[in-house]
């Protein structure tokens, strides 16, 4: 019996409004790298990946001038209005020979400090699980919930003891999460990430914790503190 293969997906459709840039954020640079070219090589230079799939803004013009538009390891799809969808559309064109129970991993374009050995103990620890994971870290501040208004004030505090930042990697079956994705798109069930799709359908998925340095660059500060991680690896 043939071991089941990865596949990752990297959904870039997104248009980044909280970066207030001219352009979507994973195509900002950092040391005169698109975003998006440190995330794609960074993953797929460990090797373990079968395949990947990149879901675009249909109006993206941006991609042709990327390095990762000439690596044939990476395939391109129409991605959606929402993070969901467009996963789903890379699941439904990933190729063919994809098994129902092959392992996709689903990666955030713009978090490009992915270190190699978290992706790779994420595979490791999940390959027996019967649902899958994430990536995770603990959350080391203490939080506070407030009132929502312009100047918000403290209700309380919360204990954050069970309390994680979900990262990616998330890593699922391809058939588990596109059925998962399926029914919650279509029930209205709000999607932010895949394991909430997963827990939606009664899967609880395994965290597994990672480097708190794996940021997602968000707003325009992000971008200095990524570049200043990366110089450290």
């Amino acid at each position: 019996m043939t071991s089941p293969k990865l596949w990752l997906i990297v959904p870039a459709a997104g248009i980044g409004q909280r970066m207030q840039a001219d352009c979507p954020k994973q195509y900002l640079r950092i040391d005169n790298r698109f975003i998006l070219d440190i995330t794609l090589s960074r993953l797929l230079n460990t090797g373990l990946f079968a395949g990947c799939m990149v879901p675009l803004n249909t109006e993206d013009q941006y991609w042709p001038s990327t390095d990762a538009s000439a690596d044939g390891r990476i395939q391109t799809c129409s991605g959606g209005v929402e993070r969901a969808d467009s996963v789903l559309s890379a699941l439904r064109a990933l190729p063919g020979q994809v098994a129902d129970d092959d392992w996709v991993l689903v990666h955030d374009a713009a978090r490009p400090c992915i270190h190699a050995a978290d992706l790779t103990n994420l595979v490791s620890t999940l390959s027996d699980h019967p649902v899958g994971g994430l990536l995770a870290a603990p959350v080391p501040d203490t939080l506070k919930r407030a009132e929502s208004s312009q100047l918000p004030e403290v209700i309380e505090t919360v204990d954050r003891s069970q309390l994680w930042r979900a990262l990616t990697p998330q890593m699922f079956r391809y058939s588990m999460l596109a059925n998962a994705l399926e029914s919650a798109l279509k029930a209205g069930q709000p999607v932010t990430d895949e394991s909430s799709a997963m827990e939606f359908s009664g899967n609880m998925p395994l965290l597994v914790e990672g480097r708190p340095d794996n940021i997602k660059i968000t707003v325009p500060t992000d971008l200095d503190l990524a570049g200043f991680i990366l110089s450290r690896f």
